[in-house]
């Protein structure tokens, strides 16, 4: 598998060590989805592919080694790397024996977790979905939800990875609002939120008849946006 172009699932409660582990991964070539809990990563899982899952385990609800048993118990063999900030030998052989691929104690070096995740990737054979990849039709345009990404016909249309992230954020629930302040953690902009209304603007300008009076991506008064397909 080409590291570089794998779609990584990172799954943990702490909003902080979430945003960090997204950007440091993005920074090093990978796309990023993030989730808070179990039941979001599900929902992510749902709609996308994914090449690998980084799961915390100490979760409230469903923590990660319940997760990891319930996806092998499923059939789901996506390879998952657990973090935890158990390090006792016991609790790594339990995390083993539920499923994970690796095991991850905190606190650890980034380079490590780096180091980790491009071995996994290196000896797990790219799996090509049973089903058809998903699309989303946006008047003349198509969201490849599997690829992520954007074409008009049969040509790509460019997208920088900001916009390319907030659109598959957005496909992820179509016909429902995610909030401005989501939107800014999940693509990086934690520290500025209204940098997500430009990046709005820019891509309705590649997508919308009119951009004035968008179709697709819609603004959710008070809240943030929604994307629409047809």
């Amino acid at each position: 598998m080409e590291t570089e172009s794998a779609h990584i699932l990172v799954v943990d409660d702490d909003r902080r060590l979430r945003e960090l582990l997204r950007k440091y991964l993005s920074d090093n070539g990978y796309l990023v989805t993030a989730a808070a809990d179990a039941a979001e990563a599900r929902s992510r899982m749902a709609g996308v592919v994914f090449d690998l899952i980084v799961l915390d385990v100490m979760m409230p609800g469903e923590d990660g080694m319940a997760l990891t048993r319930s996806l092998r118990q499923d059939g789901n063999r996506m390879p998952i790397l657990l973090l935890t900030a158990m390090g006792e030998v016991d609790d790594r052989i339990r995390g083993l024996e539920a499923g994970a691929d690796d095991y991850l104690s905190k606190p650890f070096e980034p380079r490590e977790l780096l180091l980790r995740v491009a071995s996994i990737l290196r000896r797990t054979p790219r799996e090509e979905p049973e089903a058809p990849v998903r699309e989303l039709r946006l008047g003349a345009f198509t969201w490849d939800m599997g690829r992520s990404e954007l074409r008009q016909g049969d040509q790509p249309v460019h997208l920088t990875q900001a916009e390319r992230d907030l659109l598959a954020i957005l496909a992820e629930v179509t016909g429902q609002g995610v909030s401005r302040d989501d939107l800014a953690v999940r693509t990086g902009n934690s520290a500025n939120p209204r940098t997500v209304d430009v990046q709005v603007t820019r891509l309705r300008k590649k997508i919308e008849d009119d951009p004035r009076l968008p179709r697709y991506l819609q603004t959710v008064r008070g809240m943030g946006y929604m994307l629409r397909p047809d």
